[in-house]
């Protein structure tokens, strides 16, 4: 007999980490599996961190983060998105993914339900199972060659134990951006509900169009059921720093104070300098990566985007694809295949939820000369695929 809880004992690791990390550090594979590139993080964020050691910052910080870094984020989401964002509602427990942890152990438990907005990211789907929540699944679809999915699928979906949503845009790892309108529709429904929105907005950035993405930051005032989450990985290339944030009610301060300190006593202080210098200094970086994710996207486009054997959407943010290989019977052998033959690195696409066997992704934010040998391989691989 376990020890262990069912939801614990049964838990099984991600599509993404069968595949990677028996040679994750083997240089000669060429690693589109995980989302980032392979830019260092920009010097003028390295430096603060620097300087915070060399200051001193080495103690405990605040669980929910540092005063100046909650201002810093303040300030940045102000002027992103034209709001007077309540600072009571800003929490900086310590990476992004901590915060989705969080979020789901504060809504979650037996006996609820929860519904993810798929194809999703893997770890989400573990981080509810974790809590013994019920899990239910509402898949985006492809319509006239761009994915979709309206607040009326969504809403459809919704069980009566139903106590969160949900939702990442730009969405990892189809690049669908969720539209204004239908975030509107959905946070009027969860409000009448009384479901927690939970909003995954760390791409909010990588987008190739406009400054930022619909955001409820616009929409959600202090005491909507939301609970938006962001962070500096994918924005400002920081993916090994480990800092994100999250906005929820303001009435939530004192639980998410309390479960950081649970989780992991709060974000180290010198990672919290680095990121105010991201806030702070950092909106020439944003415009040049993605600058270089946009041409990243052209170059998959262009290689497998015209593929015969390939469905590819162009993805409107985020920096993945989620081409569809017609035909492919296991896409966890297909990227075992793949890494064994050619040395590159994909991501199965079964791993992303229910109905994406005949897909996998790859992360196109390597620089441009890795990513084109990596896409040349993956379509010699894909010709031979009978």
């Amino acid at each position: 007999m376990s020890l262990l809880r069912p939801e614990i004992e049964n838990l099984e690791p991600s599509g993404i980490a069968k595949i990677a990390l028996p040679r994750f550090t083997d240089p000669s594979v060429i690693p589109l599996w995980i989302g980032e590139g392979d830019l260092v993080t920009a010097p003028f964020i390295r430096e603060a961190a620097k300087r915070a050691i060399d200051a001193g910052y080495t103690f405990y910080a605040h669980t929910r983060g540092r005063v100046e870094l909650r201002d810093a984020i303040k300030t940045y989401l102000d002027r992103i998105y034209d709001v007077d964002v309540n600072p009571d509602r800003i929490s900086v427990p310590g990476s992004t993914m901590l915060a989705i942890t969080l979020a789901a152990q504060m809504i979650l438990g037996p006996g609820r339900h929860a519904l993810i907005v798929s194809p999703s990211w893997p770890n989400i789907e573990n981080t509810v199972r974790a809590t013994g929540a019920d899990i239910g699944f509402v898949r985006q679809r492809m319509d006239n060659g761009r994915w979709h999915l309206g607040a009326d699928e969504i809403i459809a979906a919704v069980q009566k134990n139903t106590r969160a949503i949900y939702i990442n845009s730009p969405c990892n790892p189809t690049g669908w951006i969720i539209p204004q309108a239908t975030l509107q529709s959905l946070l009027a429904f969860c409000r009448e509900r009384d479901i927690v929105l939970i909003a995954d907005e760390v791409y909010h950035r990588n987008v190739y169009s406009g400054e930022a993405a619909p955001s409820l930051m616009t929409l959600a005032s202090d005491d909507d059921p939301v609970i938006i989450v962001n962070g500096f990985s994918k924005a400002w290339a920081m993916t090994g720093w480990r800092l994100g944030w999250m906005v929820a009610p303001a009435r939530y301060a004192q639980q998410i104070a309390v479960l950081s300190e649970c989780f992991n006593t709060g974000a180290p202080s010198i990672v919290q300098f680095a990121g105010i210098a991201a806030l702070e200094d950092g909106e020439e970086l944003v415009e040049t990566l993605r600058a270089q994710y946009a041409g990243g996207r052209d170059i998959v486009m262009d290689i497998l985007g015209q593929h015969p054997k390939v469905e590819l959407s162009e993805p409107e943010g985020a920096f993945y694809a989620f081409p569809r290989v017609r035909g492919m019977r296991s896409s966890l052998t297909f990227a075992e295949d793949l890494l064994k033959e050619h040395d590159v690195g994909v991501a199965p696409g079964y791993t992303f939820g229910p109905g994406n066997e005949e897909h996998f992704r790859l992360c196109f934010a390597q620089s441009h000369q890795r990513l084109t040998q990596a896409l040349q391989r993956i379509a010699t691989f894909i010709d031979r695929q009978e």
